[in-house]
């Protein structure tokens, strides 16, 4: 019998690239590839690259360099670059970083088994188009192998918006939303495989449109006939726009048993005059009257968002109106970043804010959000809330599992195991996580 070949990917950014990475990993095993969680005894090295931070290029070709040295050891090991990075940098990997074999853009995966033969063949394999046919279609599932309680789904992949920081629609493409069909079979194979609860990821998910039996559904009746799929408990969703958030979604938040009381809705900055120079398409003032009927349906719904201080020409002032919306939301959680340039994007081409005062304002931002985050992690202690347990803790005894609210929460206790969900009553609050005691079913 042949040994079957080791293949180690490491994956950078979102939650979408982590999908991705699971799907490649299917793709190769029918090319006789097992996943090992060491470089140095792989066949195969895979980086599944996000280019969403400032020189994310160069950190990729840092990476590569380290691994000059395991291909001169195994001259046969194979080097693929896969991701946005890929997407936008090209044939340029294969040329900076010669010992680099594969080179794979997000919307090509599928044809990985055939680039993989390539490089067996002693030839350098390329795909960065965008091809027509449904990469999800064609990457096929191993067999049924067990999964944890938890798990990602990719509904939709692209954006329209052309966000002015952004190098998504460049790198993913246009707004591209799966069939119903595809999404609830795939949906019921992760439940029978022991997944419990599934987050619906796209770029833009909130915008999706996929053909249904009767016509384009949108994400909320999506979401309504994922709540009738049997042993499926939890539906969450990541990341979504102001401007797609539908009546019927905020109703789906208020009537909907299975989706979670948590949002992320990213608003990058509470200046009117940034958010246009952003190209956002929405106000502060809308926003927040969004948040108003979101909260109005679902009064317990707990907000993540994103923000980026230091947006070319932003002033104090600019900053001190996002502090003063973020100080109307009352925030659970939230990313918040200093603007960094990103090569190709309007944005990159304006003048820049002062790195001292970026850093100085991301500082005053981070703070107050984790005023916020901590002050409702703490209002959380004498609540009985559900919990997901996904594994053991680091303590003997422990299980650690994720709340309604996405907080991580452990316990000790010998009567769950993961996959279990669990009423649970809050103790105590940490700085990152919750205590508690499961109660008796």
């Amino acid at each position: 019998m042949t040994a079957p070949k080791k293949l180690f990917i490491k994956t950078y950014g979102c939650q979408m690239n982590v999908y991705d990475s699971e799907r490649m990993a299917e793709a190769l095993g029918g090319q006789g590839y097992i996943e090992t969680q060491s470089a140095e005894d792989a066949d195969m090295i895979l980086l599944n690259t996000c280019h969403i931070r400032e020189k994310a290029a160069e950190k990729v070709y840092s990476e590569l360099g380290r691994f000059r040295g395991l291909k001169a050891a195994n001259p046969d090991l194979k080097i693929g670059v896969a991701g946005c990075v890929a997407q936008a940098e090209g044939e340029e990997i294969m040329r900076r970083q010669p010992l680099v074999d594969l080179v794979v853009g997000p919307q090509s995966y599928h044809r990985l088994p055939e680039m993989e033969a390539k490089t067996r063949a002693g030839e350098k394999a390329l795909d960065t188009d965008f091809p027509e046919e449904d990469k999800f279609e064609k990457l096929k599932a191993r067999p049924k192998a067990k999964r944890g309680p938890t798990a990602f789904l990719t509904v939709q992949e692209g954006c329209d918006k052309f966000c002015a920081f952004c190098v998504v629609p460049y790198t993913r493409g246009a707004e591209v939303s799966r069939p119903v069909d595809r999404i609830l079979t795939e949906a019921r194979d992760l439940v029978e495989r022991g997944v419990r609860e599934i987050t619906l990821l796209g770029q833009n998910v909130n915008a999706y449109h996929g053909a249904g039996p009767d016509g384009d559904w949108s994400l909320a009746r999506l979401i309504w006939a994922l709540n009738d799929v049997d042993g499926l408990e939890r539906i969450r969703f990541t990341t979504s726009h102001p401007n797609d958030m539908a009546d019927d979604l905020i109703e789906a938040h208020a009537d909907c048993p299975k989706l979670m009381p948590y949002l992320h809705l990213p608003v990058q900055s509470g200046s009117d005059r940034i958010l246009k120079r952003m190209n956002r398409s929405h106000t502060a003032e809308s926003y927040l009257r969004l948040i108003e009927r979101l909260r109005a349906a679902r009064p317990d719904l707990h907000m993540s968002g994103d923000f980026i201080v230091g947006f070319p020409e932003e002033t104090e002032q600019d900053f001190q109106d996002t502090l003063a919306l973020v100080e109307a939301v009352q925030y659970g959680s939230a990313f918040s970043f200093k603007y960094s340039t990103r090569p190709g994007t309007p944005a990159a081409e304006r003048p820049q804010v002062d790195e001292a005062e970026k850093d100085d304002r991301l500082q005053r931002l981070q703070a107050l959000l984790t005023r916020q985050q901590r002050a409702l992690q703490d209002a959380m202690v004498g609540r009985e809330v559900g919990v997901l347990f996904e594994k053991p803790g680091r303590l003997p005894g422990q299980m650690v599992g994720k709340s309604d609210y996405l907080h991580a929460v452990h316990v000790d206790s010998d009567v769950v195991v993961p996959g279990d969900l669990a009423r649970v009553r809050i103790l105590s609050s940490g700085p990152n996580s919750l205590a508690g005691e499961v109660l008796p079913r």
